[in-house]
């Protein structure tokens, strides 16, 4: 039986931590990077290499998924091609950084090329949630240095 899709909520460091090890590699478009401000939702959709499952040899899997934060007061991205909803950019890490005044904080998304989404936060409040089928992919990410 093929594992359940992946649910994460994140609520402290310890449960990021783990939310971005699930995360890492997964690839978006820019595009499907949204900002409510009057909904307070940081959101994206994106491709998520299935970590759990990939072994060293494969098969390998993606699958769709939803990576979303709730009370999100402002947003900031850093070397991002905002002016191409098409590009892509791949996630690499999920980091909380708590302010003088917890529970609120800045939390930032690490992306591939240099670039990072800040998001200033009133508490961290996160999920990760597969959204559709899985398939198929012939390649692993590698992060040696070549």
């Amino acid at each position: 039986m093929p594992p359940a899709p992946l649910r994460l909520l994140a609520e402290d460091a310890e449960d990021l931590a783990v939310m971005s090890a699930a995360c890492q590699d997964g690839l978006a478009r820019v595009g499907d990077i949204r900002f409510d401000r009057v909904g307070r939702r940081c959101s994206i959709v994106f491709s998520r290499f299935r970590w759990e499952t990939a072994g060293a040899r494969g098969p390998y899997e993606r699958v769709r998924a939803s990576l979303s934060f709730e009370a999100v007061l402002a947003m900031r991205a850093r070397q991002v091609r905002t002016d191409d909803p098409d590009a892509l950019t791949s996630v690499l890490a999920l980091a909380f950084e708590p302010s003088d005044a917890p529970p609120s904080g800045m939390l930032r998304i690490t992306l591939a090329g240099g670039g990072e989404l800040a998001l200033e936060v009133e508490c961290l409040d996160g999920r990760l949630i597969d959204l559709g089928p899985r398939w198929p992919t012939q390649r692993r990410p590698d992060h040696e240095r070549r």
